[in-house]
């Protein structure tokens, strides 16, 4: 009998934001995959967690994969953690994910936190239909692109940036895209919290006078 892959969602900022069937996952399974196991191990630690841990990221996604799918299917279940959020959103997550169901092992999901939805609904944007669009091309001129084919997008835009690239991402937007509404959220669920919304003109010149810390959820208006 093979076992299951169960793909738990985990904080997002603060450690409080986890649910029971997600501790009792975890303290089950026989394995967790996550991106980084000192990272993971915190969480687990707070929990009393004592479930063995593997690294599973971008860079050993293909070896590891194939190494998680050996034990699924001598029967271990494993846990897939990120190192925040729901796995498989941005993430080497999805490859496992895709490998166990071409392979016909089960897997399930335990749901909880959500950067995408916790910032998309921060915005005070509309919600009821949008786009996510990730993490966009850090090489400018692929940004820029990807920025102007989303200018007709009427859903409300969700995207992801990390510091050291948000002004430049700010001023594609503005280049791009023209000085809409848009929403920046960081800090989520933490301490320091904070959902700026303005124009993007404005946005550029907050943050060109406040260096850009912490992982940035960008909400954008779309198109009228």
């Amino acid at each position: 009998m093979t076992g299951k892959l169960f793909v738990v969602a985990t904080p997002i900022g603060n450690l409080k934001d986890i649910t029971f069937r997600a501790i009792e996952t975890l303290k089950a399974v026989g394995l967790i995959a996550c991106e980084d196991t000192r990272h993971t191990k915190k969480l687990l630690s707070h929990y009393g967690i004592n479930t063995p841990t593997t690294s599973y990221f971008e860079y050993n996604k293909i070896q590891k994969g194939e190494y998680l799918l050996k034990l699924l299917k001598e029967g271990k279940d494993i846990g897939l953690v990120s190192d925040s959020g729901t796995p498989g959103i941005s993430d080497p997550g999805f490859n496992i994910i895709r490998l166990a169901i071409e392979n016909g092992i089960s897997v399930t999901v335990i749901p909880g936190p959500s950067a995408i939805v916790a910032g998309l609904v921060l915005s005070g944007m509309p919600t009821d239909s949008f786009v996510f669009e990730g993490f966009l091309s850090p090489k400018p001129g692929r940004r820029r692109n990807e920025l102007k084919a989303l200018c007709q997008e009427k859903r409300t835009i969700v995207i992801y940036e990390s510091p050291h690239r948000l002004l430049k991402t700010l001023k594609d937007i503005l280049d791009m895209m023209g000085d809409r509404d848009i929403a920046i959220c960081r800090e989520v669920t933490k301490v320091f919290e904070e959902a700026l919304r303005m124009k993007t003109s404005e946005a550029l010149e907050h943050f060109t006078k406040n260096e850009p810390r912490g992982e940035f959820i960008i909400v954008i208006k779309g198109a009228e």
